[in-house]
């Protein structure tokens, strides 16, 4: 663009720039490629992955109360178990793993944002309409990670622990309501309404 080394060029909030001089990106561009520029790519597995399971596994259990009348759901207690290779810092692997926990029994009870069919916004604006669990919900969540070393994933032996906590929490949670009073819920969030449907269903 400048004719100078290109290595002494940066790239920051939409802009190519160099000492006192620069131009957006869409400028450059609309000017250099008017046509637009196109890019095709593709990515393979790795050999490994095809040979080996290389995923994090995990086992949740949870006990809950259930109010017959109101159909409200109440956690007593939640606990985990997961395998996701080498864990380097127990302390935050831990904490990633509870907080993912958290998320699930949100994503379970209370979390939901319904779309408008209308225009494709979001229902809901604020957290004054998006229910999240606060800290009275929150009560006896623990977890534990396997040893485990994972030398097929990469030399280090380790796996992502990221949202692993998340994915069996709503299944733990709607097989323990179904335990508790006999309601089975496929549709989350399990609010009371939908607990109160399936029990006087069943008659109760």
């Amino acid at each position: 663009m400048f004719g100078v080394d290109p290595t002494l060029v940066t790239f920051a909030n939409g802009n190519i720039a160099l000492e006192n001089r620069s131009e957006s990106l869409a400028a450059l561009v609309a000017r250099a490629q008017p046509e637009g520029v196109y890019v095709e790519g593709s990515i393979s597995p790795a050999a490994d992955a095809r040979d080996w399971s290389q995923h994090t596994y995990g086992a949740q259990f949870a006990e809950v109360g259930v109010d017959t009348v109101t159909g409200e759901v109440r956690l007593r207690r939640m606990f985990g178990v997961f395998a996701a290779g080498r864990i380097l810092n127990a302390k935050t692997a831990k904490s990633q793993i509870t907080g993912s926990m958290i998320w699930g029994i949100g994503t379970a009870l209370t979390e939901t944002n319904p779309v408008d069919p209308r225009y494709g916004s979001f229902l809901n604006q604020d957290m004054a309409g998006y229910l999240v669990p606060s800290h009275a919900d929150i009560v006896n969540v623990d977890s534990i990670f396997l040893d485990e070393v994972d030398d097929k994933a990469n030399p280090l032996g380790i796996k992502g622990v990221g949202e692993l906590g998340i994915c069996g929490t709503g299944a733990a949670i709607a097989n323990a309501i179904y335990n508790a009073c006999g309601v089975r819920l496929r549709d989350y969030p399990m609010t009371p309404d939908k607990v109160l449907e399936g029990l006087i269903a069943r008659g109760l």
